[in-house]
């Protein structure tokens, strides 16, 4: 040991060269060998780097970060199938070229395909840009859950009748996804006038569409299709719902606009858990059968903060729905909200547990409305209507268990029972009728109570505009503006209820 001086210079920094050499060939190891097991450790970090002491949770980048994020240079699609939670999938990045005339339907599908694949990722529709896309499935089930569909930009649907062959049940729709959120502050536009003005008779209502039927992606023609104001012929007699949900569970709905759609704006069928809020669905008050909001088989439904103006229902909710809670909506020009029409070709229908509360509904055909047809069979039942400010609407409260949108409806003695009904501080004005009960001869309506009811009319000294009752039971529980006379107190004799042979 002699030869080695430990005080020598060149041995010490001999000894500290070896040392850090050591250390930093152990660190990138470690670094490796931690990307490949944690790859959301380095999504945090790019988190921090991108925006400073702010974190945000999986997939929910402002918007103006989704469109910008890249790291070290790399292009966005490139850096986010390489790994990372927050992973962003921009349509751009897709060859979709947002001129509103080239067909960006493929460019779509292949931001979905990518998107799917990853949990909580995010399918970004950018601003400043208009997409046209033909009728398109974004699909489960075998897509990750918790995807966020963010609508910034515009998207139309094409208005050559060629593309949408003999007729299609839906334009755009998401099925059979779990955790799926629509949101932004962009447009969804069905450019629905081309149907209004030119397509045949529809005979195909809401009600008598099929639930199980899917959107067929007609993609046979690969050229690019332009938007004209002239149409190559006549538009195909089934109208297509604009946005539909189909099969899922946890879905969100908020801040976009859906606007004239060619037939319903807004569908839910088959799904559990669904949340509908600050948003905006338009088109014109005499737009025929443009539903605002349609439910089915639907049940943990909350609507809320939300106008809504077209020209059928606002609101309509069908057989299988319950768990229904709509508050703060705006509701005008339409046919109001509905329950039904139920029990159509005589089909059974069940819906319960339904709230409406805290909504103004103005210029429509009537205001809160339960609806069914001869021969059904099933009930509605546990529905409150509260706080219901009407203004300039037709008939602000209806029972008709005589439904028929038909010149000619067959009388039948079966119906849905309607049951259990209440109606609370419901005030504004009317134009044609304030109450309108009628009811089933052989299965009348029960439990229909009334309090702190106001209604005005426009204009007075009409007879014809008292309120009407037929074989309609019940308690007026509170005096009512106008008087409510017709209501029969109480129950039925049992003479006169018969089964209807189908109840929930």
């Amino acid at each position: 040991m002699s030869g080695f001086d430990l005080k020598s210079p060149t041995l010490i920094i001999l000894i500290a060269l070896l040392v850090w050499s050591s250390s930093h060939a152990t660190c990138s190891a470690r670094r490796g060998r931690h990307w490949k097991h944690s790859q959301s450790s380095v999504a945090r970090k790019k988190e921090k780097t991108h925006v400073g002491r702010q974190r945000y949770p999986v997939g929910h980048l402002p918007s103006l970060m989704q469109e910008n994020y890249t790291t070290l240079g790399e292009p966005l699609a490139t850096q986010l199938q390489s790994g990372g939670n927050s992973a962003i999938f921009n349509v751009l990045n897709y060859g979709a070229k947002g001129d509103g005339k080239s067909d960006d339907t493929k460019a779509f599908e292949s931001a979905w395909a990518a998107a799917c694949k990853v949990q909580a990722s995010t399918m970004v529709v950018p601003s400043g840009s208009v997409f046209l896309v033909k009728p398109i499935s974004f699909s489960g089930p075998n897509c990750e859950p918790n995807i966020v569909f963010q609508l910034d930009g515009k998207i139309i649907a094409p208005t050559s009748s060629g593309v949408w062959g003999s007729g299609i049940l839906q334009w755009l729709e998401f099925t059979k996804l779990s955790g799926i959120t629509i949101r932004g502050k962009g447009i969804i536009d069905g450019q629905g006038s081309v149907w209004w003005n030119y397509s045949p008779t529809d005979t195909a209502t809401e009600e008598s569409e099929s639930v199980v039927n899917s959107a067929k992606d007609s993609n046979s023609n690969s050229s690019q299709d332009s938007i004209s104001s002239e149409l190559s012929g006549k538009m195909p007699g089934t109208k297509p719902t604009a946005l539909r949900f189909y099969g899922s569970s946890h879905v969100t709905v908020t801040g976009i606009t859906i606007q004239n759609s060619p037939q319903t704006h807004l569908k839910f069928d088959a799904c559990i858990t669904v949340q509908v809020f600050d948003m905006i669905i338009s088109s014109p008050g005499d737009s025929p059968n443009t539903d605002g909001i349609h439910l089915q088989n639907s049940q943990d439904v909350v609507i809320r903060s939300t106008n809504l103006a077209c020209g059928d229902d606002c609101i309509s909710i069908q057989t299988g729905c319950s768990g229904i809670f709509v508050h703060n909506v705006n509701c005008g020009p339409g046919h109001g909200i509905s329950i039904g029409g139920l029990g159509r070709d005589n089909t059974k229908a069940c819906v319960s547990n339904v709230t409406v509360r805290d909504t103004t509904i103005h210029n429509t055909l009537t205001g809160v409305r339960i609806k069914t047809w001869q021969g059904g069979s099933g009930s509605v039942q546990g529905v409150m209507f509260s706080n219901i400010q009407v203004s300039e609407v037709k008939t602000p409260i209806m029972i008709d268990q005589f439904y028929c949108d038909r010149s000619k409806c067959q009388n039948e003695t079966s119906a849905v029972a309607v049951s259990g009904i209440s109606y609370q501080n419901i005030k504004g004005t009317y134009t044609v009728k304030p109450i309108h009960f009628a009811c089933s001869d052989s299965l009348p309506c029960t439990g229909i109570t009334l309090t702190t009811i106001e209604l005005k009319a426009i204009q007075a000294g009409n007879p014809l505009n008292n309120p009407f009752c037929w074989q309609t039971y019940g308690e007026l529980k509170t005096t009512t503006t106008p008087p409510i006379d017709c209501l029969q107190i109480g129950k039925p004799s049992g003479n006169n209820v018969h089964s209807n042979g189908g109840s929930c």
